[in-house]
């Protein structure tokens, strides 16, 4: 794929993207103001599953490991 095609397809996607939001019909003022909330929420979204995500889930498999029999880790101590 060129230089040219690869331009053109990122054209294109930029106006499904106007087209699909509404912001076609916005002043430039406003588009920016738009999509500096867009992509901050989206990078805020990213970064607190980042950082969240994966402390919930070893809660998770520890609270459903307890559950289903799982021995605490210090009955293991004990029993080696």
């Amino acid at each position: 794929m060129n230089f040219k095609n690869l331009r053109e397809y990122l054209s294109w996607l930029y106006y499904q993207y106007l087209l699909i939001t509404g912001i076609y019909v916005l002043e430039p003022w406003e588009k920016s103001i738009f999509n500096s909330i867009l992509f901050s929420a989206i990078a805020m979204v990213i970064y607190t599953s980042y950082v969240f995500v994966p402390i919930h889930v070893r809660l998770a498999l520890e609270f459903f490991s307890k559950i289903f029999g799982g021995q605490p880790e210090s009955t293991m101590a004990l029993m080696n």
